[in-house]
């Protein structure tokens, strides 16, 4: 197959744009592939990050090779992005279970995109490329899969407070959101082990259901609990009960993340920052 047209196969898995960063304590999460995964805080971290089940590791090694040869001038070397987007935040990325929702497209194309369909890549291609693609969200979020050794919940405090003060009330965008005189007034009490405190602000707790507002083409405005939001669809369920659905190009959606912000820094904390973050927020007593 002709390389400059198969690096269109995920031409058209478009990129999400992350929100503005801002620490914030508590809220609603966007869910993501089945929301399935293993107990305790790793599960509740899968949930905040809009992770579903963890990728397979055999498939994703079959897919590397596959997506390279196919998507990496394109999509970049690890997904992140080139001449085309990053699809380590695609909606179809995220919310794909088995590489269905990403064989969707692969399959049919998008033409207006640039995206030819491809049916001559087997079933077992796509589900190997979609998982490799699913291992890099999770390098590229996940957090909690760093341990002890590398940049984890430490007990002891390795930070520079007043480096962390300055990220906090800077580039970290927290004091956007909280003041320590307010909803951060002794914070350090309330969690006294640094390692507690340190995984407060990384994965805050992610209660209740994911709500958004769609507005239609006639301007028409529906608000309630989001059922699906992908890339060819939304639907959702208003106050009343009553089920709603559009096609996504026709309406504009505006989904309510409150935890956005710690989502968003995720991938972009430094080690060093986040032990500065930690060791601030620990004279917060």
């Amino acid at each position: 197959m002709a390389r400059k047209t198969v690096l269109a196969i995920c031409a058209a898995l478009l990129a999400v744009a992350a929100p503005p960063a801002c620490a914030q304590e508590g809220g609603g999460a966007q869910g993501g592939r089945g929301g399935r995964g293993g107990g305790g805080r790793g599960a509740s971290t899968r949930v905040f990050l809009g992770l579903g089940p963890v990728p397979d590791a055999e498939a994703a090694k079959k897919g590397e090779p596959l997506y390279k040869q196919n998507c990496e001038t394109c999509h970049g070397e690890k997904a992140h992005g080139a001449q085309g987007p990053s699809l380590v935040r695609s909606v179809v990325v995220l919310h794909d279970d088995k590489g269905e929702g990403i064989g969707a497209v692969i399959r049919s194309g998008r033409p207006e995109a640039g995206m030819p369909a491809f049916s001559s890549l087997s079933a077992d291609d796509v589900y190997d490329i979609a998982e490799y693609l699913h291992q890099q969200v999770e390098l590229a979020a996940n957090r909690g899969t760093y341990n002890s050794t590398y940049a984890g919940l430490r007990s002891e405090i390795t930070g520079d407070p007043k480096r962390g003060e300055a990220f906090f009330n800077g580039e970290g965008g927290c004091a956007k959101c909280h003041a320590v005189s307010g909803d951060l007034a002794k914070i350090a009490d309330k969690y006294p082990q640094a390692a507690s405190l340190q995984s407060r602000f990384l994965w805050p707790s992610t209660p209740g259901p994911v709500q958004a507002k769609v507005t239609t083409a006639s301007g028409e405005t529906v608000t309630g609990t989001i059922r699906s939001l992908t890339d060819f669809d939304v639907s959702l369920v208003d106050a009343a009960g009553d089920y709603h659905y559009w096609p996504r190009a026709a309406v504009k959606v505006e989904v309510e993340d409150p935890l956005a912000g710690h989502r968003a820094l995720l991938p972009k904390y430094s080690d060093a920052e986040i032990h500065d973050l930690t060791a601030y927020l620990e004279t917060l007593k």
